[in-house]
């Protein structure tokens, strides 16, 4: 990593790299998708388009297969629990206090590191050989493979607010590594596991440039109007109208009152929990039938998911049901980002999505499902940005309550302050010239 002023003055302005990620679920490829102007060749997934051989690339099915069944069998009746708990068993992210040096090695991180030693993450390495850029991923298996082989510069970005050991070489205090952490508790950990600071730059979760806008022009008007259609009653603004007007703008708070209050479902990459969007749906028909609410149920890429979903759009009998669906992920993602602008609730498991807090919107949180998303809760709630779903058949009752108190806007207005925004930004930022620019003000973070 370049570190000197001097040395930082040497690098383009134009940055071209190397950006990979894996397909363990959309977290992974979602954090880079913002970075596919810069990719050299195009968005990189271990396995599958990184010239690796088809012994390599069954490895990595392998490991997608067991990520997708692992993650549904939670919903197994009796056997679901116990045979997750195993699995979570091997992601568990020890407590996060006392704060203590955690950098002595593991299994899974000597499991990394033989299992890299036999041919993973082979083929991404004879591709980034044959050109010199830096290398940026959203996984950690290729960071740690590339540093075993002693490629740099290397940026790992981290996409939830903790990780497990095995996100850090054996050594880290010889690593190459540079981490992009999403907030001040993922940077902490990474020290905790021995990164050096200088390798740590906390800079916020990659969110899509087109949703934050110039001056974050866009995000501005957006917020205003959801907080109208998120406080009802004017609660929320008769206590805080100065302040969300000093920092959006007075033109972005006057409502419009263009749509229906908005809700969007997100299930995950492995397809689990969609039962849940259709107890919201038949709870809610009422709502929906009659053109107060609008609901998006996202299928993302699973053609099961969006089977299912058209079938509950055809029973309720509405246009106002619009189901988000598409054969690629640059559709699908494209089509998310759209769909945020004119979202007022998000109701998603706690996953890479709890930073979409900073663009100004609540979470409604399904239960997590693995340590991580468990740390990715306890972070929205430290920031005051989501609440836990009460029973979704009843959710034309206690989502109406949350409306009517203004406390979903509070939520809003929360997450919208306390998580960072400029991610893709900083990161950028830090391709081009080593360092980035630190601020304590809530629109410059």
């Amino acid at each position: 990593m370049m570190k000197s002023g001097k040395q930082h003055t040497k690098r383009s302005k134009h940055v071209s790299a190397w950006v990979v990620s894996a397909n363990m679920g959309y977290g992974h490829q979602r954090a880079v998708f913002p970075l596919k102007d810069i990719s050299e060749g195009g968005l990189m997934t271990v396995g599958k388009n990184d010239g690796s051989s088809t012994k390599e690339q069954k490895s990595w099915k392998r490991l997608l297969n067991a990520y997708e069944s692992l993650s549904r069998t939670r919903g197994i009746p009796l056997l679901g629990k116990p045979i997750f708990a195993m699995f979570d068993a091997l992601t568990h992210i020890p407590e996060f206090y006392p704060i203590r040096n955690l950098s002595r090695s593991t299994y899974q991180v000597n499991l990394l590191e033989t299992t890299i030693n036999n041919g993973l993450c082979k083929g991404m390495m004879e591709k980034i050989s044959t050109r010199q850029l830096p290398l940026v991923t959203s996984y950690f298996a290729p960071a740690i493979a590339a540093d075993m082989h002693g490629y740099e510069p290397i940026y790992c970005i981290i996409c939830d607010a903790d990780i497990n050991r095995v996100w850090v070489a054996k050594q880290p205090w010889e690593s190459r590594i540079n981490y992009f952490a999403p907030c001040g508790t993922a940077a902490q950990r990474l020290r905790s596991y021995g990164v050096p600071e200088e390798r740590i730059f906390l800079t916020g979760f990659p969110l899509p440039p087109d949703l934050l806008g110039n001056n974050l022009a866009t995000v501005k008007s957006d917020v205003g109007q959801r907080l109208c259609y998120l406080d009802p009653k004017g609660r929320f603004w008769a206590n805080h109208r100065q302040s969300v007007e000093h920092f959006l703008g007075k033109k972005n708070c006057t409502f419009r009152d263009k749509r229906a209050l908005t809700i969007t479902y997100a299930v995950g990459g492995a397809g689990a929990q969609k039962e849940i969007g259709g107890r919201i749906a038949m709870s809610l028909k009422d709502r929906i039938r009659n053109g107060t609410v609008r609901l998006n149920l996202v299928a993302g890429t699973r053609p099961e998911v969006f089977s299912y979903f058209q079938e509950i759009k055809t029973d309720i009998g509405s246009d106002n049901v619009r189901v988000l669906y598409a054969e690629t992920l640059d559709e699908y993602f494209q089509q998310f980002n759209t769909a945020m602008r004119e979202t007022d609730i998000l109701w998603t498991k706690p996953s890479e999505l709890s930073f979409y807090a900073g663009l100004g919107i609540p979470i409604v949180m399904t239960p997590p499902i693995g340590s991580q998303e468990r740390f990715n809760r306890h972070w929205l709630y430290e920031i005051h940005a989501a609440v836990a779903q009460k029973d979704p058949d009843y959710t034309h009752q206690w989502m109406f309550e949350l409306l009517q108190e203004g406390r979903l806007a509070d939520m809003a207005w929360s997450g919208f302050l306390k998580a960072r925004k400029l991610g893709t930004a900083q990161i950028m930022e830090v391709l081009k010239t080593g360092h980035m620019t630190r601020s304590n003000s809530p629109l410059e973070r």
